[in-house]
C-alpha cells in the first residue's frame, strides 16, 4: 500500500472502521481495489495540502502516532497542521458539555493549563464549551491537539477559526477527513475515538446523560485508557452522565495531581547504549520492555504490552523514555525496534 492508497481511503468518509487497522496491516485486497480509482485525485489533493502546510501521515508512516496505530479502528491516514512531534507526547484528553456552566469552563481551563505546564499535551475536539476552554487553557502554558470532525479547510464551529490558527502554531490540528470534507453530524462521534486514542486518560467535565462526551469515555474504555470525571452540582442535572461514570468506577478529579499521580512521567538516564556505563547495563537488563525485545525485530504496542505485562497507558511513556535514551527507535506502522 502506498501513501496515495492511504490518502484515497481517507476520501471515503463512510469507510467501515471496524477492524480497519488489521485490514490495513494485511493490505486487504478489497481496500486496495477501493482506493485504485481515486489514486490520481489522492495524489493531487496531497500535493495541494502540502503546499498549504498540511502534512499527510499514512498509517504506516513512522511518525504516525503510536497510540493510534494500536487501536483496532484507526484511520488510514491523518491530515495534520502544526508540530508533528506533538502527536507522540504524553497526552490527556479533556471533553465535556458544549453548553457548559461557568464553573465547568473555569475547571477545564485550569486543568488544561496545569497539565500543559507539566509538559502534558491536552487533546480535545474544538467544540464549543469545555473543549475550547481546554484548548485555550493549554495554550496559556503549553501545547494542545485539536481533533476535527471535518477537513482542515472546513473548520467547525467557524468562530474557532482563529483558535485553530493558534493551536497549529503551538501544537497540532488533526483530522482523518480529507480537505473539502464538510462537518457532517455523524463525523463527530467517529472522531471521538481519535480523541481518546491519542490520550492516556480521558477527563470528562460536566456531561449530561446523553452527552457526546460519554461516547469518548466509552471509546477510552474500549481502548484501555483511564476514564476520569470531575464531580458537579447534583441539583442542576448538568452532570448526571459524569456522575454515572464515577459510579461505574471512573476516578474523581479535583485537581491536576489527581490526573497525573498514576502516570510514570519521569525520564530515564540520557546515557546511550554505546556509553557502556554500568547504570545503562543495569537499566537494560532489568527493564521489563527491553528484555522482551530482540534487536532488529519490530514490535507493535499490543505485543509489547502482552510480553512486558504493562498496560498501554504505562507502556507508551516507557517507550518514549527508552527512545529518547537511544535504546529503541520508531518503525513504520506504529512499531518499535530495539537498537542493536
Amino acid at each position: 500500500m502506498t501513501v496515495d492508497h492511504a490518502v484515497a481511503l481517507s476520501l471515503f468518509s463512510d469507510l467501515p472502521r471496524v477492524g480497519l487497522t488489521e485490514r490495513l496491516r494485511a493490505d486487504d485486497p478489497e481496500l486496495i481495489e477501493l482506493a485504485e480509482p481515486l489514486l490520481a485525485e489522492a495524489a493531487a489533493l496531497r500535493r495541494q495540502a502540502e503546499e498549504r502546510g498540511i502534512t499527510v501521515l499514512p498509517w504506516f508512516d513512522a511518525r504516525f502516532p503510536a497510540l493510534l496505530a494500536a487501536i483496532t479502528d484507526g484511520p488510514a491516514a491523518l491530515w495534520v497542521q502544526g508540530d508533528l512531534s506533538t502527536l507522540d507526547q504524553p497526552a490527556v484528553a479533556i471533553v465535556g458539555s458544549r453548553a457548559a456552566s461557568s464553573v465547568a469552563l473555569e475547571t477545564a481551563t485550569r486543568l488544561a493549563a496545569d497539565l500543559a505546564s507539566r509538559g502534558i499535551i491536552v487533546v480535545s475536539g474544538l467544540a464549543r464549551g469545555v473543549d475550547s476552554a481546554a484548548h485555550r487553557g493549554a495554550l496559556e502554558t503549553g501545547r494542545t491537539i485539536a481533533v476535527l470532525g471535518s477537513g482542515l479547510d472546513c473548520i467547525y464551529p467557524a468562530e474557532h477559526t482563529s483558535l485553530v490558527g493558534e493551536i497549529a502554531q503551538r501544537g497540532a490540528v488533526i483530522t482523518e477527513y480529507a480537505p473539502r470534507t464538510a462537518p457532517l453530524p455523524h463525523h463527530f462521534p467517529m472522531r471521538n475515538r481519535l480523541i481518546s486514542g491519542l490520550a492516556r486518560a480521558v477527563v470528562v467535565i460536566e456531561a449530561s446523560e446523553k452527552s457526546g462526551s460519554l461516547i469518548t469515555a466509552m471509546c477510552a474504555l474500549e481502548q484501555g485508557r483511564d476514564v476520569m470525571a470531575v464531580p458537579g452540582n447534583v441539583l442542576s442535572g448538568r452532570n448526571r452522565g459524569g456522575h454515572a461514570l464515577i459510579r461505574d468506577g471512573a476516578k474523581i478529579v479535583e485537581c491536576v495531581d489527581d490526573i497525573v499521580e498514576d502516570f510514570g512521567l519521569g525520564m530515564v538516564s540520557k546515557a546511550t547504549p554505546e556509553s557502556g556505563s554500568s547504570a545503562c547495563q543495569v537499566e537494560t537488563s532489568s527493564d521489563p520492555v527491553l528484555r522482551r525485545m530482540e534487536p532488529g525485530q519490530p514490535y507493535d504496542l499490543d505485543a509489547l504490552a502482552c510480553q512486558s505485562g504493562l498496560d498501554i497507558g504505562r507502556l507508551l511513556p516507557r517507550l518514549m523514555e527508552l527512545e529518547l535514551a537511544g535504546f529503541i527507535r520508531r518503525a513504520e506502522g506504529g512499531r518499535f525496534v530495539r537498537s542493536a
